[in-house]
């Protein structure tokens, strides 16, 4: 197909030498493919972070608009700080894609949850959570964030994550979010009761050798490796999280 060649040729760009060396473990061409990411879709990334994703996802992208960056609602965050530092993140999303892509900042868009432009809702065909469930659960904001993406997306829209996996017994004081791993029945649970059905799952982004259960959490496995630096090649030679990837519809 068409958008998995223009998909490859992105991903074998020579600018991405240092962004290629996690493509091991974050499967960008096989990940964006089982989420139906095509190139004139109208796209939301929930919370960009590092901006790994958004330097893809950035060339891939045609046209005005197609590529957006949502952020998080800022009136769940007490600190005034915190709000401010998520509305700069956003002011700046379109200038920072444009740097890395050449296209045009105006090809871009960004902004908060809770300040959705007028006539933005009911036009995204997919929206990606990218490990990012086990924040808006430690934090209390998921019920109204997800909400909001669904109020987003077109009748067919598709939303897709990417999540750490918990064992499926782990006990909540674990899987609670606040050691990034949450359990993949919950997730789905989550999502149903907020409006959404399961279309597929994948085991893409599977990984056996994490046991799930560090006493730090997820931050104690590469990239982060927050913990434990006199074993680091042990945690190298597990590599990066084991993670669920699910694609839901929203249901009528």
């Amino acid at each position: 197909k068409a958008h998995q060649e223009r998909m490859a040729k992105i991903l074998a760009d020579p600018s991405r030498a240092e962004d290629a060396k996690r493509d091991k473990y974050r499967h960008p061409a096989e990940t964006f493919e089982f989420f139906r990411i095509h190139p004139d879709h109208v796209v939301g990334e929930y919370a960009p972070g590092g901006e790994w994703i958004s330097r893809t996802l950035g060339r891939y992208m045609e046209g005005s608009g197609k590529f957006n960056g949502l952020f998080f609602s800022t009136n769940v965050f007490a600190d005034e700080k915190t709000r401010e530092g998520v509305k700069a993140g956003a002011a700046k999303f379109a200038d920072d894609v444009a740097k890395v892509t050449g296209k045009p900042a105006t090809d871009y868009r960004a902004f908060t949850l809770d300040a959705i432009p007028d006539g933005a809702n009911g036009t995204f065909d997919r929206i990606i959570v990218m490990r990012m469930m086990h924040n808006l659960m430690r934090w209390n904001m998921a019920d109204q964030e997800i909400k909001r993406m669904r109020d987003l997306l077109k009748e067919d829209g598709l939303l897709g994550i990417e999540q750490h996996r918990a064992k499926a017994d782990a006990p909540f004081s674990y899987a609670d979010g606040s050691k990034g791993y949450v359990r993949e029945a919950d997730v789905i649970k989550f999502m149903e009761v907020n409006g959404f059905e399961l279309v597929a799952k994948s085991e893409i982004n599977a990984n056996p050798k994490d046991s799930a259960n560090w006493p730090d959490g997820v931050w104690t496995l590469p990239p982060v490796r927050r913990f434990d630096k006199e074993n680091d090649a042990k945690y190298q030679a597990i590599g990066e999280s084991d993670r669920m990837t699910l694609l839901f519809k929203k249901r009528p």
